[in-house]
């Protein structure tokens, strides 16, 4: 028989010890600065991370020591972040996309309820994600985070609250420093690089034993929940899936996770991309986003009806995906590598259709139970902005909702094949985005015009580029 536990009484010491309050043990997140205070005090943390999503989901702000940080300084960043492109180059003036001539301060306000440590940095150090205001306090329109809260706001004002559950997929690379050679899956512990055709493989989880056990563990450190982990149809392709919530919560743990996973794989020597389609031949990276809808008072699922049938604003719901989606498709495929990932050969969603667990259409609808009754949008790619994704998907929901838009009839074939019904270049998203009427009511038009100038600009820098395919089917043939 296995030898049973003793307790052990505590020492004198240990007695005369204030006990920790529960919110100073929580690894993520308080409530007041004295709190912060505190927080950062018990754990000897010397500096903190005033970070900020740009419009590229790139962590932008400022270091600085832990007691400077409670000692009520003001933060600021140069607006000019907000209107560079992700290779940091400033577009030209074009349409409504205009530079603020001033590049004026916008104020980083801590959200402290996002407070936590960084557990891969050698010194202890923290960080906390900021919003973004003016001078006088006023929200800024184009900041991510904002975005996302506007788009939150219109629920709250008809009483409703959505509820989120992102997947993301990632691949694991080989490191290279030469950006025009071809990315390839990086050696696992059997000494071998994994091949494709390894989906749901418990094998290819083993290969990269020490690097998940990593981003387990500085997960938890961060108090982020990873809901399951599973091996992807690619090669070295993960997927982690996060447990259902707020969307600016799960959005900030996207933002994070993104960060946590690129560390842990540094750790190994590897890197870690969520780059649409970083490798030829082989399948995309998504960011599937399960997205339901309850009320405020008392939680019910709008999309069910007494009786545990659909309802009304659940079809509705669809209509509107099936009609805004692909109008807010550069929030969710901001990159014209994105626009690799949507080809029908690679079993990705090509048009808006929907259906009952097919797994070929844009919009899912899995088995559930009433209660827990979702549409699934599998047309983000894992390249996203997290923020921008989410409120260009919920946005699209609620439009339908308020609108009385009806869906298509679901279908149960396959409905990734043939015509290709959505955008199939940046431009043409911009273009789609920017001409939408019914999201003037959703999104500010600064907002808008910054984004569609930044992702122009992107395209241009694109164009910039000699690709090998042109050298080998050009150079000696035209």
């Amino acid at each position: 028989m296995p030898a049973k536990k003793t307790s052990k009484r505590p020492s004198s010491a240990s007695l005369k010890s204030p006990i920790t309050p529960a919110s100073l043990r929580n690894p993520r997140g308080v409530k007041t600065w004295r709190d912060a205070t505190q927080w950062l005090k018990s754990r000897g943390i010397e500096d903190i991370e005033c970070i900020t999503p740009d419009l590229a989901g790139v962590p932008r702000g400022k270091m600085m020591p832990s007691s400077k940080f409670t000692s009520n300084t003001s933060l600021a960043l140069p607006s000019a972040l907000y209107r560079h492109t992700i290779s940091g180059e400033y577009p030209d003036e074009t349409g409504s996309f205009r530079y603020e001539p001033r590049d004026n301060d916008l104020k980083l306000v801590p959200d402290l309820s996002t407070l936590s440590t960084v557990p891969w940095e050698s010194d202890p150090t923290a960080q906390v994600i900021c919003d973004v205001v003016y001078a006088d306090g006023g929200e800024v329109p184009y900041a991510p985070r904002n975005v996302l809260k506007r788009v939150m706001g219109l629920y709250a004002d008809k009483g409703w609250k959505p509820v989120v559950a992102p997947e993301i997929e990632f691949y694991l690379v080989a490191m290279s420093d030469d950006p025009d050679y071809p990315l390839h899956p990086p050696k696992g512990r059997s000494g071998r690089p994994i091949l494709g055709g390894q989906a749901y493989s418990i094998a290819g989880i083993n290969e990269f034993d020490d690097l998940i056990d990593d981003i387990y563990h500085f997960s938890e450190k961060q108090g982020l929940e990873i809901d399951t982990l599973i091996h992807e149809e690619g090669p070295a392709q993960l997927e982690i899936n996060l447990r259902h919530g707020d969307p600016v919560e799960l959005a900030d743990q996207v933002f994070m996770f993104k960060r946590t996973i690129r560390e842990a794989a540094l750790k190994h020597g590897i890197y870690a991309t969520f780059m649409a389609k970083p490798m030829q031949g082989q399948p995309g990276s998504a960011m599937h986003i399960h997205q339901s809808v309850v009320e405020i008072d008392g939680g019910k699922n709008i999309f069910s009806n007494a009786d545990g049938s659909p309802s009304k604003a659940f079809y509705n719901f669809i209509g509107g995906m099936q009609k805004y989606v692909p109008h807010a498709l550069v929030m969710m495929a901001p990159y014209v590598n994105s626009y690799r990932r949507l080809s029908p050969d690679m079993s990705c969603p090509v048009n808006t259709a929907w259906g009952f667990d097919n797994r070929t259409t844009a919009f899912r609808v899995p088995v559930s139970d009433p209660a827990a009754r979702r549409v699934e949008n599998r047309l983000p790619s894992s390249d996203a902005n997290p923020y921008l994704a989410l409120a260009g998907s919920l946005a699209a929901g609620y439009l339908g909702i308020v609108n009385k838009i009806e869906p298509t009839p679901p279908t149960a074939d396959t409905a990734n094949e043939g015509d290709i019904e959505l955008p199939r270049d940046l431009l043409r998203a911009v273009s789609l985005l920017e001409e939408e009427e019914d999201f003037k009511a959703v999104f500010d038009p600064e907002f808008i015009g910054i984004y569609g100038g930044i992702k122009r600009g992107e395209f241009e820098t694109f164009m910039q580029v000699i690709s090998p395919w042109e050298r080998e089917f050009l150079l000696l043939n035209v």
